[in-house]
């Protein structure tokens, strides 16, 4: 069974849905002890997860129990917020009336951020701690995200990985939830929600926490895009994403006063991770280069963005710089060993939770929060650009060249012979325009 469910899995092209777009294939190799649904709904104003749980619940119910069977694992959970009333219901519904209830349970969380970063959802639920640098399948869990669970129940009925749901808000007129094919221009998703409400702006792709300042509307949406947020060019979440590393490390020297808030909020550091975020601002502000044993402890920030957007009362950028050291590091190959063998939750994890309302008045994004509609039509688009590397590991080798003619779900990206990587599908039928490192489709 297990050979099975993987072939298919790896033949759709599922890759994690909710992060850095993981190849699910890999980690559906291993026996666990439990697989955790990850619907927490990390980001703010996101709100494709809780749609795809109340409004697709037996799907993502199959994905959880084909995950289960595949590991071996006799208990799954569903984790979702307690505020998510609708979504909660939906699934209680559905584990009853399958006779699931032996087998899968609901976890609620609490309405904080970051609740979804895997290694805080496996110690909210079952009192475990990743180990630094490691990943949940070290303690026996798999963790899987809820859209993930979703592509994998189809991908058991022979469907690929074609469409990503998302959520488009902010400064747009009709704020939506919409589902969009792969490679779908960021504009085309912005006039779906009824188009800008203001003439100049700038777009975050992803959360305002995490997700990355666009230089071009006609970037393409993939696997991994979670939203598309319209914010005025002056917005706090859009500055902070737009500073240079040298420009950051001079507003460290002149203006960090090692007052430590960055590490006392630091979620991996409260879970016993050895993270002090005030450290590495300390050194990079006055040695010169990028070298020290103390930056590489920014290879296991998870980037989640508390430090800079709620912690640091002078407005420094901890994430945007440890983003900064660690793709430097990795560029050179450099490692970091754990530095602990035993790990301890600090005394104060619970009390240092944010509170994602007060998160969002933070960012000046709660007049955005408007847990939009979902877009009913389907969306017409005549051009389409599908990167070869939506995942982690190594891009896909393009199998068509210009010319050929394709239709929606046809394989036209192929994993690298023994590497980590994921399949990559047409999303809409047409003509394969050009080839590179995307493949442009013309209807």
């Amino acid at each position: 069974m297990r050979e099975d469910i993987v072939d298919k899995v790896r033949a759709a092209g599922v890759v994690g849905a909710g992060g850095a777009g993981f190849p699910s294939h890999v980690k559906l190799q291993f026996d666990v002890e439990r697989v955790l649904a990850n619907g927490a709904s990390c980001e703010p104003l996101l709100s494709s997860d809780p749609y795809l749980m109340e409004h697709q619940a037996g799907l993502v119910l199959d994905g959880l129990l084909t995950v289960m069977d595949c590991t071996d694992s006799e208990k799954g959970t569903i984790c979702l917020k307690s505020k998510h009333a609708n979504a909660l219901a939906a699934l209680r519904d559905k584990i009853c009336a399958n006779g699931y209830a032996g087998r899968i349970n609901v976890f609620e969380l609490e309405d904080f951020y970051p609740a979804g970063d895997e290694f805080i959802l496996v110690n909210e639920v079952l009192g475990e701690i990743v180990p630094e640098g490691g990943i949940p399948l070290n303690v026996r869990v798999v963790v899987s995200n809820v859209e993930s669970l979703l592509n994998i129940s189809r991908a058991m009925e022979g469907y690929s990985v074609t469409d990503r749901y998302l959520t488009v808000c902010g400064e747009v007129n009709q704020p939506v939830i919409c589902k969009v094919p792969i490679g779908t221009p960021v504009s085309a998703a912005i006039e779906l929600a009824g188009g800008p409400k203001i003439s100049d702006y700038d777009i975050v792709m992803g959360g305002p926490m995490m997700g990355k300042v666009l230089t071009d509307d006609s970037e393409p949406i993939t696997k991994t895009t979670s939203g598309i947020i319209v914010l005025p060019p002056n917005h706090n979440v859009i500055r902070d994403k737009r500073r240079s590393l040298d420009q950051m490390r001079f507003i460290a020297k002149s203006a960090c006063t090692q007052c430590s808030r960055c590490t006392d909020l630091c979620p991996r550091y409260l879970i016993g991770h050895a993270l002090e975020p005030h450290r590495i601002m300390r050194h990079l502000a006055y040695n010169p280069g990028m070298t020290g044993e103390v930056l590489e402890d920014a290879l296991i920030c998870s980037e989640c963005g508390v430090c800079e957007k709620f912690a640091c009362p002078m407005m420094l950028s901890p994430r945007e710089i440890n983003a900064a050291v660690k793709q430097k590091l990795l560029k050179d190959g450099i490692k970091r060993e754990p530095k602990r063998e035993t790990y301890q939750v600090s005394i104060f994890n619970d009390t240092r939770k944010i509170p994602l309302k007060r998160l969002m008045e933070r960012l000046d994004v709660a007049n955005y929060d408007t847990h939009p509609p979902f877009y009913e039509d389907d969306i017409q688009v005549k051009q389409i650009t599908i990167p070869l590397q939506q995942h982690l590991g190594k891009p896909a080798l393009p199998v068509v060249k210009a010319g050929d003619r394709v239709k929606k779900g046809d394989l036209i990206g192929e994993i690298p012979e023994g590497a980590l990587g994921a399949r990559v599908h047409a999303s809409i039928d047409g003509t394969v325009e050009s080839v590179g490192d995307n493949v442009v489709i013309m209807q």
